[in-house]
């Protein structure tokens, strides 16, 4: 590690790839945007989901202040978090086969909705069952990911194949395999990892070009306000009325 205090050099790794996803996904972000844009005048839902700590960034776009009414969480129970115990047991579940159509048969989510999928490496079973299971409904899959790992890993699922492989859109991270920016002499692993940075602003980014482009249609983004201000729970309200058929963490 070179000059600067490790915060220094960290912020400056996670703005270098902030800034990297800026520039080079850029198209990506706008298809993206595009296409959850056209799912919601279809009338179609959206779905988020994550394991592992990948589900931060699919958690950050769900019931947010300033964020889409209509994300919702595609959960996994064990998989949500670190809250399962032992936390080993989420990372054991995400390389279960059988396990994404177990859930996608379970869901509301169906033929026309669109689903983020969100895993680092991409290489797991979950992952990679739950694009193409999704896509066999119907779904159009948005996958964020660090397309890195294909070209540096072997997949862990049957078929050979990582979560990239089965996406109508790929966002890439760009995060170096491990996840961790920085590395010291005297500590013998890498450390500071960028993903949840990265992750969530890439997704947010998406979500600012869903609004706008929904609002360039002659379409009300259907938006949360925070409850933390005036007239914020009667704004809510009035959106979750209008669109209750399409937001399933209320029920």
């Amino acid at each position: 590690m070179s000059d600067g205090t490790p915060a220094d050099l960290f912020f400056d790794a996670a703005i270098n790839l902030l800034q990297r996803v800026r520039e080079e996904e850029a198209e990506s972000i706008r298809a993206a945007g595009t296409l959850l844009a056209d799912t919601v005048a279809a009338g179609g839902r959206l779905f988020a989901f994550g394991a592992g700590h990948s589900s931060l960034a699919a958690q950050d776009v769900v019931y947010r202040a300033g964020g889409l009414a209509l994300m919702n969480l595609l959960a996994v129970p064990g998989v949500v978090g670190v809250d399962v115990t032992p936390a080993t047991l989420g990372s054991a579940l995400e390389r279960v086969d059988g396990l994404a159509s177990a859930v996608l048969d379970t869901s509301p989510i169906r033929t026309g909705d669109a689903l983020v999928i969100i895993s680092l490496s991409g290489r797991n079973a979950l992952p990679v069952e739950m694009a193409q299971g999704a896509r066999a409904l119907g779904v159009k899959v948005i996958g964020v990911t660090s397309v890195a790992y294909a070209a540096e890993t072997s997949s862990r699922h049957a078929s050979g194949t990582f979560l990239k492989d089965h996406c109508d859109l790929v966002l890439d991270s760009k995060i170096a395999v491990g996840d961790a920016e920085l590395t010291l002499d005297t500590i013998p692993a890498p450390f500071a990892p960028a993903s949840t940075v990265v992750t969530t602003a890439l997704l947010q980014a998406v979500m600012a070009t869903t609004a706008a482009t929904l609002a360039d249609r002659g379409i009300e983004p259907p938006l949360l306000r925070s409850g933390n201000v005036d007239g914020g729970h009667e704004w809510n309200g009035r959106v979750m009325r209008e669109y209750g058929d399409r937001i399933f963490y209320r029920h």
